[in-house]
């Protein structure tokens, strides 16, 4: 595996952002399909419906639920294609590795617990680049010799 994404850039492939355009153009230039474990698919899916629950609540915050469908329909379209692909991962592996993280990097850095796991299975999957917008996880990420090329 070349590439492990975070949510940050599930939210630019699905959703218009203004850095949609850089992750499109990093997709449409991957040599292999976009590789998935199943809390990153559930942690977009849950922040997706978070966004519609802000906006109904408050309508200057988060965004409509056809949007919010819209989204998650285009994901669903590139895994049902092969474009997207899930991938099963040992999670006491990756809950070791995080772990180690957690104790390493979140005393001084302040890293959230998903962030730090999204980082934990790109290690464990081999991956050798993390694909983020987030400049948090982007330094965890190079911190641990993966290339974050966005």
């Amino acid at each position: 595996m070349i590439a492990y994404p975070d949510t940050s850039f599930l939210c630019a492939m699905y959703r218009q952002q203004h850095n949609s355009g850089c992750a499109a153009s990093h997709f449409a230039q991957m040599p292999e399909p976009l590789h998935l474990a199943s809390p990153l698919l559930f942690e977009f899916r849950q922040a997706t419906r978070w966004q519609v629950f802000l906006h109904a609540n408050n309508p200057t915050k988060g965004f409509d639920r056809i949007t919010a469908v819209a989204a998650m329909g285009k994901l669903q379209i590139n895994i049902s294609t092969g474009a997207v692909v899930i991938v099963p991962v040992d999670w006491a592996d990756v809950v070791s590795i995080g772990e180690r993280l957690s104790a390493q990097y979140t005393w001084t850095e302040g890293y959230r617990g998903f962030d730090v796991l999204h980082v934990a299975t790109a290690l464990h999957l081999g991956a050798r680049e993390f694909l983020t917008f987030d400049a948090k996880q982007k330094k965890l990420a190079e911190a641990e010799g993966l290339v974050v090329p966005l």
